[in-house]
């Protein structure tokens, strides 16, 4: 059970193993684009081009879903970024149950959205952890964890690529485990360790009062959707990517360009300065700063988000 790019390397690893797949779900097809193009989720592109049948229910609760499991008779059931609740029926559908591989470090970022959240509140350490499901959300026992640290520079999007493949290897280290009967079950302690809520356009606009590190890990945390954005000179710009400097920029404001020659410079609330490095205009295609500059000139003394 998955359905976006971060599930299909669990998918691709469960083909290529001894592991027999009996069926995918995922969500139903979906528009996309301008033209509103209907469009399958990579899950169900893999599957069907590996012949594996494909279900795709609107909801779960009230469906047949509990019905087609059991026609299927899985030994265990598989969850990667479903995006739907199992009701109770579901996760005790099979002998060992549902098992999920999340991107965080359980109890940690439980939610929809734990990659970002990761990025954007500044983690230096995240990870996979392979779950029992309850009927909780991410509370279970967990099974397995892998542990990788995150770069300065990392945005959440090569994150989630780098997670996706980790959560591959840690799902089949970990059937290997609960077949063999050495999995060790760890209980979460309760609690809230802190939500991750749904990434939303509310978080885009960059507040320059904000200190520099925050700022850079908002743009590494947004990218590549919904993205950073800020006012220059009145009109909305993407920011796709920025580097922490060590110039400190004392009697500037906050928002501030100190530099837009070759490159752009602009003062945070600490007083340090980030350096932007892509951005994209309204309607334009994303470019370098310096690319950026000769067509769309901002001058020293400019105040951004105004």
């Amino acid at each position: 059970m998955g359905t976006p790019d971060f599930a299909v390397p669990c998918l691709e690893a469960l083909i290529q193993s001894a592991h027999t797949v009996v069926g995918v779900f995922t969500q139903p097809d979906k528009p996309v684009g301008r033209k509103q193009v209907l469009t399958p989720p990579p899950v169900k592109v893999l599957a069907e081009n590996n012949g594996i049948p494909v279900y795709q229910p609107a909801k779960i609760k009230g469906s047949d879903t509990p019905q087609v499991l059991q026609s299927l008779k899985p030994d265990v059931i598989i969850v990667v970024a479903y995006g739907k609740i199992l009701p109770k029926d579901v996760l005790e559908a099979a002998p060992y149950g549902c098992i999920n591989v999340h991107a965080s470090l359980l109890p940690k970022y439980r939610g929809a959205a734990p990659i970002q959240w990761a990025v954007l509140n500044g983690e230096s350490e995240t990870g996979v952890c392979v779950m029992q499901m309850d009927e909780g959300l991410d509370t279970g026992d967990v099974l397995l964890v892998k542990k990788t640290a995150i770069g300065e520079n990392e945005t959440s999007a090569e994150l989630f690529d780098r997670l996706s493949v980790i959560g591959a290897k840690a799902l089949l280290e970990a059937l290997q485990q609960i077949e063999s009967g050495t999995v060790t079950r760890t209980k979460q302690p309760k609690g809230d360790f802190g939500y991750a809520k749904m990434i939303t356009k509310d978080l885009c606009p960059i507040n320059w009062s904000k200190s520099a590190q925050t700022v850079h890990n908002q743009v590494r945390g947004l990218q590549t959707w919904p993205v950073a954005t800020t006012l220059v000179n009145g009109n909305t710009v993407k920011i796709h990517q920025t580097v922490l400097t060590d110039i400190i920029a004392a009697n500037a404001k906050p928002g501030e360009v100190t530099e837009s020659r070759k490159r752009l410079l602009v003062c945070c609330g600490d007083g340090r300065c980030v350096e932007i490095k892509t951005l994209q205009a309204e309607g334009k295609k994303a470019m370098d700063a310096a690319s950026y500059l000769l067509g769309h000139p901002i001058a020293i003394g400019t105040l951004l988000g105004e």
